[in-house]
């Protein structure tokens, strides 16, 4: 453990470096002082509205920093070939895995439910552009179809079921499979409780919402170990 410890301590003092993580604090606080000032218009919906950007630019900006600092972890290590003296440490490829997925996870944390549900959230993300730094060969596209993933789950996934039932057999069956395949991430979109100052969710609910970004980030976590373990490190 102190291995993948060490290995995630390293991915956050080089997002330090490149000053991804200088932008995204100086936004947030920025973002955060927007906030605080909201009653000074006296008026609920500008304050709400205010909210609601501001809450909307710290999601995509989260989202954005974790899917540009997981898409060149391991192509990077490969290219400058740190991965060599990495793994003969020893550091074995399933730590190296999870010390970049931590790495990476914990640089994204910035209402304490809304919070959580959105760190979850880009645990799975993260996981999943892990998985692509794997399998597509530059960052960049990685990184893009990775983004064109997300988006389209955010937008979409919610109405794939709807979408499914007026498709032909045996389009519909491919469109509802895929409903049940893909991480829901749209669940863990909660700005609008926030916003309209909507009860809390239920904790049951919060907890079964947490055990799901788990599971998945688990499985896409797996996936990237097994290809990573047959890949070959060579350019």
């Amino acid at each position: 453990m102190r291995t993948v410890i060490a290995l995630a301590s390293v991915v956050i003092k080089e997002l330090y470096r490149r000053k991804d993580f200088y932008v995204l604090f100086i936004l947030t606080a920025l973002i955060t002082v927007v906030m605080a000032s909201v009653r000074f218009f006296h008026d609920e919906k500008i304050a709400r509205y205010l909210k609601e950007i501001c809450l909307l630019l710290i999601w995509v900006s989260a989202l954005v920093v974790a899917i540009g600092t997981t898409a060149r972890q391991i192509p990077a290590e490969r290219e400058n070939r740190t991965i060599f003296p990495l793994l003969a440490k020893p550091v074995t490829r399933w730590q190296v895995v999870l010390g970049k997925f931590f790495g990476c996870w914990l640089a994204c944390v910035q209402w304490f439910q809304a919070l959580w549900l959105h760190w979850i959230m880009l645990g799975v993300v993260v996981a999943m552009v892990l998985l692509g730094s794997i399998v597509f060969a530059a960052p960049s596209s990685n990184g893009t179809i990775c983004l064109i993933i997300v988006v389209g789950i955010l937008l979409l996934g919610r109405y794939l079921n709807q979408i499914a039932l007026k498709e032909p057999q045996p389009l519909g069956t491919v469109v509802y499979g895929l409903y049940y395949l893909i991480p829901h991430l749209e669940w863990y979109d909660v700005r609008d409780f926030v916003v309209y100052n909507h009860p809390l969710i239920s904790w049951s609910i919060f907890a079964l919402a947490s055990l799901y970004g788990a599971v998945y980030a688990g499985l896409l976590l797996f996936a990237t170990w097994l290809v990573f373990r047959r890949k070959p490190l060579n350019l």
